[in-house]
């Protein structure tokens, strides 16, 4: 599922106890083991510290990035917040998980970059254990933008380049305290940027955690069927098998589905001048069926609309929800099938799996986390590559399991 602030620091608490009870703030060296528990580098320790610094350098520019968007486009620009939020909170997984591989504990950074620092508004607590030891209560309003903003933003950066420029020449392999002295800069410029846009870098750790648990869990949480409370007929199958067929009627191609002999929905076509077996598309409804237990379009399909509550079968399976879903399983179309339809692709870029989480805001899919987006997505071209190979076939799906398969025969 997708994880809310707290919820995902839980779920990380739950499969990786570290602090007796589990409750309370969320802790420095704790958020630091959740990095190494997420981390999808290959690499290990030192070794790989090259990608680890790739990554802390540009979510430095992205944190220059979302402030000049704001500086430019002003009022129009309404998602500044959470965006510079998030940008903090990634620029602190890369350092922590930085620091990690160098062997420094995140609290013992913090502690050694506010032990002698008397200008900044910390609390001043000498070994600080968690986030909320290092600022003052920050206001949940919209962040600072002026001009001391950008100084410190811009004093953030040049940190960063300057250990990019310790590692590229040399200085770090040859003596390992100068990484130590530069991530202790680097964590002092991004809390006194922090501290200057009235950022919560408590709240920015836990938006991280919530973010990546949602891409790259450390436990697999797939989340109950939307549908178990209702009567049978009002539910999806939880097993059922659907058969694609190719057909040449007058010249033209056509491809029929049907489900135990029964001919469902309608015959389609490309609708479009240039062919690209855009007919096969009902296929990718039958995944976010399969793996997602979602499909407004596939409900409608076999009449199991959940009208004994109205204002499900108005909002969650309604019109606009069926639009909702074409409209994604088409833009992802295009866009798979200018990269050869994610053939050998094992993983989809996030921007893409951020993009598709915003489209369905508000509707009851937009708790399932990207990773079964991803899934549902790889395993609705996996099953679509089929079709365009031998352009007719039985695709069986099974909601308890989450799986979605091909056969060749009828």
């Amino acid at each position: 599922m997708t994880y809310s602030v707290d919820e995902g620091i839980a779920a990380f608490r739950r499969q990786r106890p570290l602090f007796g009870l589990n409750t309370g703030a969320l802790g420095l060296d704790e958020y630091q083991d959740f990095t190494r528990a997420t981390d999808q580098n290959p690499v290990v320790g030192l070794n790989g510290l090259p990608f680890a610094l790739l990554g802390l350098f540009g979510e430095a520019g992205s944190l220059l990035s979302e402030l000049k968007k704001k500086q430019r486009d002003k009022d129009a620009y309404i998602a500044y917040r959470n965006s510079v939020v998030e940008e903090f909170g990634d620029c602190l997984w890369y350092l922590a998980n930085t620091a990690q591989r160098a062997g420094l504990e995140l609290s013992v950074v913090a502690h050694r970059g506010t032990s002698n620092i008397s200008d900044w508004s910390f609390k001043g607590v000498p070994n600080a254990s968690s986030f909320l030891d290092l600022q003052e209560t920050r206001q949940a309003s919209e962040p600072t933008t002026g001009d001391p903003v950008e100084k410190r933003l811009i004093g953030l950066a040049a940190r960063v380049g300057h250990l990019l420029e310790d590692f590229s020449t040399g200085r770090i392999a040859e003596n390992g305290d100068v990484l130590s002295a530069d991530l202790i800069d680097i964590f002092r410029a991004l809390i006194s940027a922090a501290d200057e846009a009235n950022i919560s870098i408590d709240e920015a750790a836990r938006r991280n955690m919530s973010k990546v648990l949602s891409r790259w869990p450390v436990q697999y949480e797939w989340g109950g069927l939307y549908d178990s409370d209702f009567d049978e007929d009002e539910q999806l199958p939880r097993e059922f098998d659907m058969v694609f067929r190719e057909k040449d009627v007058a010249g033209k191609k056509y491809v029929i589905q049907q489900c135990n002999g029964i001919r469902i929905g309608d015959r389609l076509t490309d609708n479009k001048v240039e062919h690209d077996d855009y007919r096969f598309h009902d296929v990718f409804h039958l995944a976010y069926t399969a793996v997602l237990g979602w499909s407004p379009v596939v409900r409608a399909l076999f009449k199991a609309k959940r009208k004994s509550k109205p204002d499900v079968d108005e909002n969650q399976d309604g019109a606009r929800a069926i639009l909702i879903e074409e409209g994604i399983a088409t833009w992802i179309f295009n866009h798979g099938s200018r990269q050869h339809y994610f053939r050998n692709v094992n993983r989809l870029d996030y921007s893409l799996l951020k993009a598709v989480q915003e489209l369905v805001r508000g509707y009851e899919v937009e708790n399932r986390p990207l990773w079964q987006w991803e899934r549902a997505i790889l395993d609705g071209f996996r099953i679509f590559r089929d079709l365009q190979a031998f352009r007719r076939g039985r695709v069986s799906c099974d909601l308890v399991n989450h799986t979605i398969t091909f056969s060749k025969g009828d």
